[in-house]
């Protein structure tokens, strides 16, 4: 994640962006907020990459998109393409992809391996029974989180397919590393076996750390994928997966196995590790480190003024206190405290109300008396006071 550029939308169909996530041939992924606080990965789309047709493909594509469901599939949220920046959001998914974990930690374990392909495929499962296929699976578009993995980008690759075919050559500039031998010629009609082939490629890079066809340039890349006489290079790959990956990358679409074979296979190889499957997902997910995403700044709080204290009345207890330093108040019940503020009472009936001057003594003013100057409560506040103070005393709790 980086921050925001100084050229990005601050806000892109309600929701707030709050950094880049990523960038590709598509255009550019930010990380967006809703005015409720739900984060979402927002995808802004080039324009140059819509033009009249493709943007009505794009429609029906995120119409499509409503409809797929399921744990392993980032969840749609929202999308336009009329707008003058065309976007789609889905479920931000906090956790690194594919390609990244590999790269930092190396191939995964056979039965991380095998948990996680089982699980694509369930996932590839939900996208094919909404109609749709993804086109475009590679490690970049795996995610992992704490719950297991989420595809992401299903639908886009026909905008991009659109955008880099070229017609001189027929091939399909793009994720070359994956692409089964049909889309890598340039044709349009694929079918579910695709995305078979992709998963395939991807299960290989996750147990080996590389791809079955590698050059160069895309060029040459697509070149092997397309020859059948030209075998995928399965160095590495772990036995228990050698014939399933093999029958997955078959250059015949139709001598591909089925997503509920691969599935069963794929359980088979768990089994075989003393697992069950959910125990192989808690260790792929193990696997995973969670990512904290950052948060739109919180506002600034309004300054509140509180009003002047002016005060009106004297604590009784701090009277007390100033009156009477270091000597506790003697405990007493509610007659002693009466009594005790009657001859308060009698004893400042007594004194003048006539001001008296003050004569200096022999050396200057006389000293401070150390009492406090205070006002005064009144008569029944200060009885309230004492017999609350006498209370508190006596009380046990």
């Amino acid at each position: 994640m980086e921050p925001l550029r100084d050229g990005d939308p601050k806000e892109i169909g309600g929701f707030a962006l709050v950094c880049r996530i990523g960038a590709g041939g598509m255009g550019q992924v930010f990380l967006g907020e809703s005015a409720a606080g739900h984060q979402a990965a927002v995808k802004v789309i080039k324009p140059s990459v819509l033009d009249e047709d493709t943007r009505a493909r794009f429609l029906s594509e995120v119409e499509s998109l409503r409809t797929v469901y399921g744990p392993f599939v980032a969840a749609f949220v929202g999308a336009d393409a009329n707008a003058d920046q065309p976007w789609l959001a889905v479920e931000y998914v906090p956790g690194p992809d594919l390609r990244t974990l590999v790269a930092g930690r190396g191939p995964l374990p056979l039965a991380e391996t095998a948990s996680l392909g089982a699980l694509l495929a369930e996932g590839l499962g939900t996208v094919h029974d909404a109609g749709l296929l993804h086109r475009d699976l590679k490690p970049q578009n795996i995610l992992l989180s704490p719950y297991g993995p989420k595809v992401i980008d299903f639908g886009l690759a026909v905008l991009a397919e659109r955008r880099t075919t070229l017609t001189a050559t027929g091939f399909v500039v793009g994720s070359v590393l994956c692409m089964p031998p049909e889309q890598a010629r340039g044709e349009q009609q694929l079918d579910r076996s695709a995305d078979v082939y992709a998963l395939g490629a991807v299960l290989l890079f996750a147990a080996t750390g590389h791809y079955p066809y590698e050059g160069p340039t895309w060029q040459a890349v697509a070149l092997k994928i397309e020859d059948p006489e030209t075998p995928p290079d399965l160095t590495g790959l772990p036995p228990e997966l050698g014939s399933l990956i093999t029958d997955m990358l078959a250059p015949d679409p139709g001598a591909r196995p089925a997503l509920p074979e691969v599935i069963e296979r794929l359980v088979q190889v768990i089994r075989g590790q003393g697992l069950t499957a959910l125990q192989a997902k808690y260790r792929l997910t193990d696997l995973t480190p969670e990512i904290v995403a950052p948060q739109l700044p919180a506002p600034e709080a309004p300054t509140a003024v509180d009003p002047a204290y002016t005060p009106t009345v004297v604590d009784a207890a701090a009277v007390e206190d100033d009156e009477q330093p270091g000597a506790p108040a003697p405990a007493g019940d509610e007659q002693n405290a009466a009594k005790e503020e009657t001859e308060e009472e009698a004893e400042e009936a007594a004194v003048p109300s006539t001001p008296q001057p003050v004569v200096p003594g022999p050396d200057g003013p006389p000293p401070p008396s150390g009492r406090a100057t205070a006002v005064r409560p009144s008569t029944p506040l200060r009885i309230a006071e004492r017999i609350r103070a006498a209370y508190a005393r006596e009380a046990r709790f």
